[in-house]
């Protein structure tokens, strides 16, 4: 439905949020994570506008440590506003600071392998992850 996120895998150690495509690389690095011990859940908001929220922040309380995957630059991306709804109204269930993991910051390639090459992908997510539980 319009407006419900929807947690396709559960997970206490982590909360990956993401949105459409992204949802697949989160679900690759949350597999990934398993196998080192590291339990992820994953949030598909499904939605943007609206973002359901309520189930973001349900989440966040569980794991208390967040990275959110997200295909779009990293300026002004809808991540930000998830990272910045997240601080500002759970700030006290992170244990960590949120992460971000956008495409990179440069000119769009139109070849294949350079596009993935700037496109989010499993091992930057799981890097990202390890980052937050060091």
């Amino acid at each position: 439905p319009i407006g419900q996120a929807r947690v396709r895998r559960e997970g206490n150690d982590v909360t990956l949020i993401a949105n459409s495509a992204s949802t697949h690389v989160a679900l690759g690095a949350a597999g990934q994570l398993e196998a080192n011990g590291v339990s992820a859940e994953v949030v598909d908001l499904r939605t943007i506008k609206p973002l359901d929220l309520p189930a973001i922040l349900a989440s966040v309380a569980k794991t208390n440590r967040v990275v959110i995957v997200e295909e779009n630059k990293p300026f002004a991306g809808w991540g930000a506003q998830v990272a910045y709804e997240i601080q500002h109204r759970a700030f006290d269930d992170l244990d960590a600071p949120i992460e971000r993991v956008t495409g990179l910051d440069v000119p769009q390639p139109y070849a294949k392998v350079l596009e993935q090459a700037v496109m989010p992908s499993e091992e930057r997510v799981v890097a990202a992850v390890e980052k937050i539980l060091a």
